[in-house]
C-alpha cells in the first residue's frame, strides 16, 4: 500500500507549493517509496487525519501517522533502512539539523516576502482570508507593504548564500557527491518560489543556480513536472 502524502495547495490542485512538503516529496522519492498525494488547502489541514495535525506535511504509512519533514524524514530513514539513506549516519542527521535552523533563519526571511503575495493570489476567497490575517498577525503590518520591500532585500539575500556556493565549489551538493537531506531542505525553499512566481532568485552563472537544476532533475525529474510560474 502507497503511503499517503498530504500537502499544500490553493485553487490550482496541480501547484504544491509548501516547501516542507517538497522536503517530504524528495524523501520520498529518494527512498524510491510510492506515494499518493492529497492536495488540500489550508483552512482544510485541520480536518486531516482526525486533527492530527495543525500543519503539513503529514504522510500516512499503513496505521502510522507522521508530521513534521525533518521528523517524517527521521521516520522514513529508521522505518527502511535497506532503501538510499537520507543522511548517511549521525553526522548527516546533525549536519542537516545545521542546515534546517540556518534556512529558517537566512533563507526563509527573504523567501517569506516574495512568496506572500503570489501565495494569497493562489487562495480562493475563504483561504485568503485566513492567510491575510494570519501573516499580517506575524508581521504587524498588510502583506501588500511587506511585500514591497522585496527587491531592497534581494542584494542581501543573494549575499546571505556565499556559505551554499563555497561548498558547491568542491562537491555537486551539499550532502556531497550525491543528494542528503540537507539538499532537500534548501531545495524545498527555493521551489516554494519557483512553482508560485517568475521572480529571479539567481543571477546568471551563479552556482547555486546550477545546484537547484540538478536538484529539479533528481528522481525522474519529479520536482521539476510541476512547471515553473510564469
Amino acid at each position: 500500500m502507497a503511503i499517503i502524502l498530504h500537502e499544500l495547495v490553493g485553487t490550482d490542485q496541480g501547484r504544491p507549493f509548501s516547501p516542507h512538503c517538497w522536503k517530504t516529496v524528495m524523501s520520498l522519492a529518494h527512498k524510491g517509496l510510492p506515494f499518493d498525494r492529497n492536495r488540500v488547502s489550508f483552512k482544510e489541514i485541520p480536518k486531516l487525519e482526525n486533527g492530527y495535525s495543525a500543519k503539513v506535511p503529514i504522510i500516512r504509512d499503513e496505521d502510522k501517522l507522521v508530521a513534521d519533514s525533518f521528523a517524517i524524514a527521521l521516520y522514513l530513514e529508521d522505518r527502511y533502512p535497506d532503501r538510499p539513506s537520507l543522511f548517511k549516519g549521525e553526522g548527516g542527521r546533525a549536519m542537516a539539523r545545521f542546515v534546517e535552523g540556518w534556512s529558517q533563519m537566512i533563507i526563509h526571511p527573504f523567501i517569506n516576502v516574495v512568496i506572500l503575495m503570489p501565495v494569497h493570489d493562489l487562495l480562493d476567497t475563504s483561504n485568503q482570508a485566513y492567510f491575510r490575517e494570519s501573516r499580517e498577525k506575524v508581521f504587524g503590518r498588510t502583506l501588500e507593504d511587506v511585500a514591497a520591500t522585496r527587491d531592497t532585500k534581494r542584494e542581501a539575500f543573494t549575499a546571505s548564500l556565499e556559505p551554499i556556493r563555497k561548498t558547491l565549489l568542491s562537491q555537486p551538493f551539499i550532502g556531497g557527491e550525491s543528494p542528503l537531506f540537507a539538499d532537500y531542505i534548501i531545495f524545498g525553499a527555493f521551489q516554494w518560489v519557483r512553482v508560485l512566481t517568475s521572480y529571479k532568485l539567481f543571477d546568471a552563472g551563479d552556482p547555486v543556480q546550477d545546484w537547484f537544476e540538478r536538484c529539479l532533475d533528481l528522481h525522474g525529474g519529479v520536482a521539476r513536472e510541476i512547471k515553473a510560474a510564469a
